[in-house]
């Protein structure tokens, strides 16, 4: 299954960014820490053009840390771009981010001003809490959904730095397909546009795949259960999903495996590596 999400108002906030970018000294992206392929919008590279610009890792509190170790070095090999890894459990994420940002602009153009910089991300990557963070003040509007803010909003974190708010936006045509996957299960897409049991099968086979340790102490399974099928009407069994006749419920099932994934109850998980998707991006 193609997984597809691109509602009227993100084709709005790509206008509007585009109309803003000339005035912006810094360009920062928030990327989701287990999955900063799939959820690096190709659009930002076109729409910020040659502005300085900072890929924040956020939620690596979720991710694999050898795995953000390799996405930090891989991000920053490229010139222009600097790479941070942040969670919600660091929080001097603003000195070092005003400290790098001013570095990479030119010093005459924010002499006698606070940088700006213009923060964009797709959504539900935590870009409002970050916001907020930054700003020591409920600021931005958060929501463990996708699609909260839908409209530009300019917020002065501090004396040295404004932060230009954008919708979060995906592109019209999520490619690879695995990448599809990934931002569903990762809660990038709304719900109500995918499947949660094709979702978990994709999920099922990932973890029994990378995080199969992970996966058994979580659920106490010994020996984990062959093929995606079996381990949700496992996983359905051991939470008492079932339905008459004695059958699992493979809907809550699913939604179980799903939402255990999102809030890390398997520990720290990384969804893709530098290798898995540079290959990838290679061979298409």
């Amino acid at each position: 299954m193609s997984i597809h999400w691109f509602p009227g108002h993100m084709a709005t906030a790509r206008k509007d960014i585009r109309k803003a970018m000339p005035e912006v000294d810094l360009v920062i992206e928030v990327l989701d820490a287990r999955i900063p392929f799939s959820s690096e919008n190709p659009l930002v590279r076109e729409l910020r053009g040659e502005k300085p610009f900072i890929q924040i890792l956020n939620k690596s509190d979720l991710a694999d840390p050898a795995v953000t170790s390799e996405w930090l070095a891989c991000i920053g090999s490229a010139p222009g771009v600097r790479a941070l890894a942040h969670s919600q459990q660091q929080p001097h994420l603003l000195r070092s981010l005003i400290s790098l940002g001013r570095s990479m602009v030119s010093p005459s153009r924010v002499a006698s001003r606070p940088l700006l910089a213009m923060i964009l991300g797709i959504p539900n990557v935590g870009k409002s809490t970050l916001i907020n963070g930054l700003a020591g003040r409920t600021i931005a509007k958060t929501g463990n959904k996708p699609a909260v803010t839908q409209a530009q909003q300019r917020i002065k974190v501090g004396p040295d730095l404004v932060l230009l708010d954008t919708p979060g936006f995906l592109w019209p045509k999520l490619s690879p397909a695995a990448c599809g996957y990934r931002l569903g299960v990762t809660g990038a897409i709304s719900d109500r546009a995918v499947d949660y049991t094709d979702l978990a099968g994709f999920a099922a086979r990932f973890l029994v795949d990378r995080y199969p340790a992970a996966l058994a102490r979580h659920y106490n399974f010994q020996p984990l259960p062959v093929g995606e099928e079996a381990l949700l009407d496992a996983i359905g069994r051991r939470r008492g999903y079932l339905v008459k006749g004695g059958h699992v419920d493979m809907q809550k099932a699913s939604e179980r495996l799903i939402v255990d994934l999102r809030t890390g109850c398997f520990g720290p998980v990384s969804m893709e590596t530098p290798a898995d998707c540079y290959e990838r991006r290679a061979e298409e």
